[in-house]
């Protein structure tokens, strides 16, 4: 009998990987624009009280706040909502951080659907597209715990703009953890088809391949973690090798992965694309697996989209 998964939160991940990165990275700062309950970085308000910044949840006054401290030479990370980091930051993100390569990380902590309301804004499940058009700004959403530290590391061992989209409440650990910026994760090899997810939905696509495997379909499986750079040789040879692929996502299938995928292959490698994400609609806060059926990110949908590409691809009847 398998054992369950192992679940881990990204919240947790993201303040165990800052607390080490604090102890030999002098200059790093972080700010938190999240809740009392929301918070990711509590714990840091002990041993590197003076690098931590609590503050009110109002967009442009974390970024101000960002910049002057990145400007001073600060390495900055800047922690809160989604609607709050990306939406109501974007401006000053795109006048200021991104047109100096100001060193400063956001993480939005609520990426997706996240539970409840608590007064936040409703969720931006365009937050993605957003941050992915900027110049400059690396984009990276975790799927699991191990990545998401890893991610922060990473992340503060470069100079400049990046966006870190971390999932609220506990996720399967799917990964080893081994991110590296611009470079997708082989989670499972195959020759039929070929699923590329982000986040929460990376667990799902390794459920979707699972279940297609018993049935004697070989699916291939890559976390895109890093959506910005993205790795564009593992892309094509997933399009050569495979000859379709499906995509999965928490996030608008208009302007995310889907989007990236379909423009990236159509220009060097066409081959039918399938994407699973959130329609053209505003997103809003609650269980999460309630909202992947109501959005149409079910297994069951999962499913019948890949079927779908295997018949037109002639790998079944």
């Amino acid at each position: 009998m398998s054992e369950p998964p192992r679940h881990e939160h990204l919240h947790v991940a993201y303040e165990h990987a800052l607390s080490e990165l604090a102890s030999s990275h002098s200059t790093l700062t972080v700010l938190d624009a999240g809740g009392p309950e929301q918070s990711p970085t509590k714990a840091l308000t002990g041993k590197f009280a003076e690098r931590y910044v609590r503050m009110d949840p109002d967009g442009p006054s974390v970024m101000a706040k960002a910049t002057d401290l990145a400007a001073d030479g600060c390495a900055v990370f800047a922690s809160g909502p989604t609607a709050v980091v990306v939406g109501r930051s974007y401006d000053l993100l795109r006048r200021v951080v991104c047109a100096a390569r100001l060193n400063v990380k956001v993480v939005g902590t609520d990426g997706g659907f996240p539970a409840g309301t608590d007064g936040v804004p409703p969720t931006l499940t365009e937050d993605i597209g957003l941050m992915r058009g900027l110049p400059g700004m690396t984009v990276v959403v975790p799927a699991d715990g191990p990545t998401a530290g890893a991610a922060v590391r990473a992340l503060a061992g470069f100079s400049g703009p990046a966006y870190l989209r971390l999932a609220e409440g506990s996720l399967s650990v799917v990964t080893d953890g081994a991110f590296q910026v611009g470079r997708a994760g082989t989670l499972r090899e195959g020759a039929d088809l070929t699923i590329i997810a982000i986040g929460a939905l990376v667990a799902r696509a390794l459920s979707v391949a699972e279940e297609l495997g018993r049935v004697g379909v070989s699916v291939r499986v890559l976390d895109f973690a890093s959506v910005k750079p993205f790795d564009e040789k593992a892309l094509l040879r997933a399009a050569r090798e495979t000859g379709a692929i499906l995509t999965m996502e928490e996030h608008s299938v208009l302007t995310g992965l889907g989007a990236l995928v379909a423009s990236a292959t159509a220009e060097e490698y066409p081959v039918p694309v399938r994407r699973i994400g959130v329609p053209d609609l505003v997103g809003e806060a609650g269980d999460r697996s309630a909202l992947f059926d109501r959005y149409g990110m079910s297994n069951e949908r999962c499913l019948e989209e890949a079927w779908t590409l295997l018949r037109a691809r002639g790998k079944v009847q």
